[in-house]
């Protein structure tokens, strides 16, 4: 079965801001680059169901996109940064930073959650499409660390390159998952 993520839009917050799970507003631009990501979506669908994160920034887009009636889930949402939440990464003074920074892969933010537990919600989604037909299509309207573990999950590269291939922001990441079936 087919999974198309779409990444949500560039935001507007300050270059540098930790803003994880926080309900952030969208950059300016965003008609612009929403128009853009809703063409190259077009190939894709129809979609047999579509999701999003509840969070605006990729509810908006899939409303845009067409999919105002999107259903929201909670495994969708970014990784939950804590404490760090909304503070510029240069302007963090928790200790524990410096050991985030050299195991971000496994490690959690203060307060939040580690990769491992995003990983193990997106699975978990992931999980329960499995059971539909083979012939399903699905579109979720998500987050950068989401795109990232599905693509984990699907085994497009190992781990060590896992942030190296997130997509951009308005980015698509289509895979395919086998049927339980």
């Amino acid at each position: 079965m087919k999974v198309v993520f779409i990444r949500h839009t560039r935001v507007d917050v300050p270059p540098g801001t930790c803003y994880g799970q926080s309900d952030v507003a969208l950059a300016e631009s965003f008609e612009q680059e929403a128009a853009e990501v809703s063409r190259k979506l077009r190939p894709f669908s129809p979609f047999t169901q579509v999701y999003t994160s509840p969070l605006t920034r990729a509810r908006k887009l899939a409303t845009f996109c067409g999919y105002p009636d999107a259903q929201p889930d909670d495994r969708l949402m970014e990784m939950n940064m804590g404490e760090w939440e909304m503070q510029r990464y240069d302007d963090i003074r928790d200790p524990a930073l410096q050991a985030w920074y050299e195991d971000y892969l496994h490690l959690p933010a203060t307060g939040g959650e580690s990769f491992p537990q995003l990983r193990a919600r997106v699975a978990a989604f992931l999980d329960e499409l499995r059971a539909a037909p083979e012939t399903s299509s699905f579109a979720v309207f998500t987050h950068g660390g989401v795109l990232v573990a599905a693509a984990l999950y699907a085994r497009l590269y190992p781990e060590a390159e896992a942030f190296r291939q997130q997509p951009s922001y308005g980015g698509i990441l289509d895979i395919d998952i086998p049927a339980l079936a």
